[in-house]
């Protein structure tokens, strides 16, 4: 190697690769696409990153067995003692219809549970479905009083089987 062919092959401005522009391009008339195959055929989208080549995937192999009690739990819109205080006035009642209406629970939840973080200085009339022992304390310290509402009922239920079907396979 000399210092005449140290640069040889290398280009600053590498031109784009004009392909379907048939054989007097360079990349002839497949296409770079190959003979035959998925790939050659218009439309063909490559697998997913889950696919395993035709093995049975990783989520069809492991056993599905057990128990998630997330779908019966209750959510709760998680609102701090600072919040109140920052949001309220003085002598306010706040419930999970003002707490929505101020814009401090977006979203669906089931309830709403007040925490003891931060301070609080105005005394407020709370009710919620859930208190912190900490909210509890800042609330009636600040001379507030707390209401504890009732958790709502009517949560979604597992589908029950239709009239006249059999619960296992085997009891036809």
């Amino acid at each position: 190697m000399d210092l005449s062919t140290v640069h040889q092959g290398i280009h600053r401005r590498k031109r784009r690769k004009r392909v379907g522009r048939g054989p007097g391009s360079g990349h002839g008339k497949t296409a770079t696409r190959g003979m035959k195959g998925q790939n050659s055929r218009s439309g063909a989208t490559f697998p997913g990153p889950l696919f395993e080549g035709g093995q049975s995937p990783l989520a069809r192999r492991v056993p599905k067995r057990g128990f998630n009690n997330a779908y019966h739990a209750f959510t709760f819109a998680v609102i701090n003692v600072s919040d109140l205080d920052r949001r309220f006035a003085e002598g306010a009642t706040v419930n999970p219809t003002t707490i929505r209406e101020a814009g401090m629970a977006k979203g669906r939840y089931d309830g709403v549970k007040i925490l003891g973080d931060g301070e609080l200085t105005k005394k407020l009339t709370v009710a919620a479905h859930r208190f912190s022992k900490s909210a509890e304390q800042k609330i009636t310290d600040a001379g507030g009083t707390i209401e504890r509402i009732g958790l709502p009922t009517g949560k979604p239920k597992p589908r029950k089987r239709k009239p006249g079907t059999p619960k296992k396979r085997g009891d036809r």
